[in-house]
């Protein structure tokens, strides 16, 4: 657990630390030759150490509790970065255009060292830049823009019949086509149920390059979700850029609260949410989450701010006091439920008294899940040319300081967990921590906390059992199975 031994080793340069109880990195801190770094299932937090080795190459967090990568985009040599399974959203340190292609040129150094035999550059990059990359990758060997991802094949094969592919379809398409790739473990699967997203906040980007909002069929999602229930996925987890809308652009209309009824007839235990935005919530709804058994009590509800200044100037469709009047409504139809919320600190005008105000909202609303990112003006966006921007220090203190303050408000949670029996999702045995790791259904996959419980015997990783929590250790829940 203590890598303070490798302080002294000028001729390392791969590092792999798989299963391990490492939490500090400040040992590898100006680390002369490291080039290669996997985490993987560590309890790591932190790697703004990493920032100060300029020899790395390539950063691999697998599994990881980390929720801020944005120092690493300081690195002069990475080329390489995956972030599977983290708790990493904001990626905005690395969406600057100089910076993506001084990345894409770093990939072109492997292809030019024959490590690399085709470039095809794919996703919102290719979308938003492709008259740039051209221009200043000639290397390139192909783009596929975000409305031709079931071309990836056909892409491929093109390249590699020395063809230069260039595949940009209508982004405003819906995906009905194609082989679902379950790349999740076999128990818990996502059903993407609408494509794009038509809100228009002020921060945002996303329609511009994924295209408006549209749902897809109910016949679609049943079909696919039949197939994933006939193959063992136990959890389904329902996902968009904002679920609360489906159905409401089909021919005839349709809704949320009616496509949950229906995934609920088919053979999963867990129905998970995510990604409600608060003035789509109707009761219809409400009624069906608090009574279908098989949908969790567990609600991703993006926020962003409670001021109603900053919410009006995000272009956001509700005011604090329609946030709190929604809160009181979720909790009066179901007392156990768990709220996730996503908020952003630094928007452009957002003062002391903003701020305060928002951290007096998180103190009397308790909300049990906050993830909280830093404003970054994102080009093309309204809120990149809005006044009185704030000083990024300011806004990182501000985030640092809700981390602070909801740490201690999910603390609380925890603790009052302490001598309930809660069914648990086991995900198998971790071998770092001697004992079985599952999820709660107040912890969605790879954002929230674990349940680590001791057994008699071996449990399967896909089972459901009952825990009883005994106690608590560094955000996580431990405990011992029921027989």
């Amino acid at each position: 657990s203590d890598l303070s031994p490798l302080t002294d080793c000028p001729g390392l340069n791969r590092l792999s630390l798989v299963d391990t109880a490492v939490s500090d990195l400040s040992p590898l801190a100006g680390h002369p030759s490291l080039k290669e770094l996997t985490l993987s299932c560590t309890k790591v937090t932190d790697v703004s150490p990493l920032a100060t080795i300029p020899t790395l190459e390539m950063v691999w967090l697998y599994g990881t509790a980390v929720e801020d990568v944005s120092c690493l985009a300081s690195l002069p040599r990475l080329n390489d970065l995956n972030l599977r399974k983290t708790q990493v959203v904001d990626l905005s340190a690395f969406k600057g255009r100089e910076h993506i292609l001084g990345i894409e040129r770093k990939k072109l150094g492997l292809k030019k060292a024959g490590k690399l035999k085709k470039l095809l550059v794919t996703g919102c990059l290719s979308q938003r830049y492709p008259e740039d990359i051209r221009a200043e990758l000639p290397e390139v060997d192909g783009l596929l823009g975000t409305g031709s991802y079931t071309q990836v094949a056909a892409a491929v094969e093109a390249l590699m019949a020395g063809e230069r592919p260039e595949y940009f379809g209508d982004i405003h398409r819906t995906y009905e086509d194609g082989e679902r790739l379950v790349a999740t473990p076999p128990y818990t699967a996502y059903l993407k149920i609408a494509e794009g997203c038509s809100n228009g906040c002020a921060f945002c980007v996303i329609p511009k390059l994924r295209g408006k909002y549209r749902s897809r069929s109910v016949e679609a999602l049943l079909a696919e979700a039949e197939k994933l229930a006939a193959s063992g996925v136990r959890e389904l987890i329902v996902i968009a850029q904002d679920i609360t809308r489906y159905g409401l652009d089909l021919e005839p209309e349709t809704s949320l609260a009616r496509l949950v009824k229906e995934l609920c007839k088919l053979d999963f235990h867990w129905i998970r949410l995510h990604y409600l935005y608060p003035e789509a919530v109707t009761d219809e709804l409400i009624d069906v989450i608090a009574h279908e058994p098989k949908v969790l009590h567990y609600l991703d509800i993006p926020i962003q701010h409670c001021n109603d200044g900053i919410l009006k100037a995000m272009r956001r469709r509700n005011t604090r006091a329609e946030l709190e009047a929604l809160f009181a409504r979720l909790r009066s139809a179901m007392p156990d439920v768990v709220i996730r919320t996503s908020l952003i600190c630094g928007l452009p005008g957002e003062g002391e008294a903003e701020f305060e105000e928002l951290c007096d909202f998180l103190r009397e609303q308790k909300l049990q899940r906050v993830g909280v990112f830093q404003f970054s003006p994102e080009e093309g966006t309204l809120a990149a040319k809005m006044e009185n921007q704030v000083d990024p220090d300011t806004a990182a203190r501000r985030v640092e300081l809700v981390v602070d303050l909801q740490s201690r408000i999910m603390d609380e949670y925890n603790e009052a967990r302490l001598g309930t029996v809660m069914e648990v999702l086991c995900e198998g045995f971790d071998s770092a921590e001697g004992c079985c790791a599952g999820r709660t259904y107040a912890d969605s996959a790879d954002i929230d906390g674990r349940v680590l419980f001791t057994a008699a015997g071996p449990v399967p990783a896909g089972e459901f059992v009952n825990v009883r929590i005994t106690g608590v250790s560094d955000g996580d829940l431990t405990g011992e199975i029921e027989e």
